[in-house]
């Protein structure tokens, strides 16, 4: 029987690995039916497509909306620009995600860190997604983006209302959309209030409010699809890669302990970990003109999914790819994406989910995961754990935690 593919699927949006190996073998350039669309599965394509911005285009959209109802979203944000314009305004925003600024911010991520294990470090168990992961990641969100950092539990909540998919909904719930409207009337106002700020841009948000797309400075409404990126990015996805490392590791208690001993490793270990469970399962593109791929017709407007967790299991490019292996360095992986739409926060990204890491093993290197009481999100897109519970001693002293 053919593999069928459905990223709506109730075997796509709970675990998807198993299709995903199906389709690398017996059709790597998959078309959906259903929606006219395709699905790239295979590393190369993936990352060659990704770089394609003369036959793809992201003006369409990059997620699900546009392959679910084929309107276009009447305001675009970094994420649904082409070059050059892409590449003008991401340039402006580009220094505040340089490497180098980005280590300024390890004492902050450290002392966020510090102050949630803190708290529930004499439980004896905690929830590390929703008591470690998600508090340091809207926080930092916030910090990096230029928001009120005492709003990051409120945009982190209405990012949660905004992903989750309830049973027998395809795409956004209801009170999903309407998260989503009160987000983007949250940072309209916050863009306005702004506003009044003089002298060069001191983070990415005073960036939005100088910028200038064709020549048109961004009005609120388009400034508010533009901040919406730094908001989901930080809140969403940080989390559910956290517990992918945490989980990974306690299964591999051999790789733990390598990781716990030598600090030195824990960069290694968190590209393994977002190579091995990707959080976001694919992003999206859509035909420009005609062009042919591994033999097969794409033609105008159809989209294309761009399935990044399956390329990051190519056996094409990745030796025993369903293998956790910490020792792993591969020159390519597209846990980030490539060429235009690279993530450009993943060094924030990795930072987090080093410091969170190193803390947590230097505290408990000997965690338990309890698994029968854990959540996977039930997701076409972003997948992963939003529930975690972990077990361990009590700290053997008290305080903050410091660098190691």
């Amino acid at each position: 029987m053919s593999v069928d593919y459905d990223p709506f699927s109730e075997e796509a949006m709970r675990d998807p690995y198993p299709l995903y190996r199906r389709l690398r073998a017996e059709s790597p350039i998959h078309y959906i039916e259903s929606f006219d669309a395709w699905a790239l599965a295979r590393f190369e394509d993936v990352w060659t497509a990704s770089m394609d911005d003369a036959n793809l285009t992201a003006t369409r959209g990059t997620t699900t909306p546009y392959l679910l109802t084929r309107v276009l979203a009447p305001i675009a944000n970094l994420a649904h620009m082409d070059p050059p314009a892409h590449r003008a305004l991401r340039s402006e925003l580009a220094p505040f995600y340089l490497p180098r600024r980005v280590r300024s911010l390890e004492p902050v991520v450290r002392r966020l860190v510090a102050e949630c294990i803190d708290r529930f470090a004499d439980a004896g168990v905690a929830d590390v997604v929703e008591e470690l992961a998600q508090i340091v990641a809207a926080r930092v969100a916030c910090i990096a983006s230029g928001f009120p950092e005492s709003d990051a539990e409120y945009l982190s909540g209405l990012v949660k209302r905004t992903v989750a998919r309830p049973e027998g909904v395809v795409g956004m719930s209801e009170d999903g959309r309407a998260a989503f409207a009160e987000k983007e009337a949250y940072l309209g106002r916050l863009a306005r209030e702004r506003r009044a700020h003089a002298g060069p841009p001191e983070n990415p948000l005073d960036v939005y409010l100088h910028a200038q797309i064709d020549g048109v400075p961004l009005d609120e409404a388009s400034l508010a699809q533009h901040l919406i990126l730094f908001v989901n990015g930080g809140t969403d996805t940080l989390p559910k890669a956290f517990a992918s490392a945490v989980l990974q590791l306690w299964r591999h208690p051999d790789q733990r302990r390598e990781v716990a001993a030598d600090p030195g490793l824990l960069a290694q270990a968190v590209r393994e970990s977002l190579r091995f469970d990707t959080p976001t399962h694919f992003m999206m593109r859509s035909v420009v003109c005609s062009f042919e791929l591994g033999g097969r017709k794409l033609k105008p407007g159809q989209p294309v999914l761009l399935l990044h967790a399956s390329a990051n299991r190519d056996e094409r490019e990745f030796d025993a790819p369903d293998r956790f292996d910490i020792h792993r360095k591969p020159l390519r992986f597209l846990s980030f994406v490539t060429g235009t739409h690279r993530c450009l926060g993943a060094h924030v990204a990795e930072l987090q989910l080093r410091v969170m890491l190193e803390e947590l093993l230097r505290r408990f290197p000997d965690y338990e995961v309890d698994l029968s009481d854990a959540q996977r999100a039930r997701s076409e897109f972003i997948q992963g754990y939003t529930r975690l519970p972990v077990h361990f001693q009590r700290r053997a002293r008290s305080g903050a935690v410091g660098s190691v």
